[in-house]
């Protein structure tokens, strides 16, 4: 079955933040291998350094946890994903015509439900409550 790890998940993954227990205990259920897409990719590299910015973490731990997701991406845990960025784009947009009136979805956040979408996820790993919601409309279980 097909997980999408959107970033807060990622984060928690490779960091020590408050969720990253849950996030280790997840993939314990036989989950090995996350595909991993270019806004992934963009968003997880991008949300180390700005944790390094709010000096969450030194720039030598940050530039560790690079080095851990790019072995890892190296590795085959988080496979290089390919996905038709076009169909990204109209699902998205369904996704915002149908609930971000009624739900404040972010862009960013419908695009990791669309992109999801877009590579058959079954699954759908957030931490983030509006993301779960929307994966759950979208017709992907979400983790709990």
């Amino acid at each position: 079955m097909v997980v999408y790890a959107d970033t807060s998940f990622l984060l928690s993954l490779y960091t020590a933040d408050a969720n990253h227990e849950a996030a280790v205990a997840l993939l314990k259920h036989g989950k090995t291998v996350i595909p991993f897409t270019l806004i992934q990719r963009h968003e997880l590299r991008n949300a180390v350094r700005l944790q390094v910015y709010r000096k969450d973490m030194s720039g030598q731990e940050g530039d560790a946890v690079l080095r851990n997701i790019e072995a890892d991406v190296q590795g085959g845990f988080l496979p290089a994903t390919g996905v038709a960025w076009p169909d990204v784009f109209v699902e998205a947009e369904a996704l915002s015509a149908a609930h971000t009136e009624q739900m404040g979805i972010r862009g960013m956040d419908i695009l990791h439900v669309a992109t999801a979408r877009a590579i058959g996820a079954r699954e759908f790993y957030t931490f983030d409550n509006r993301q779960k919601s929307l994966a759950g409309k979208a017709g992907m279980r979400v983790n709990s």
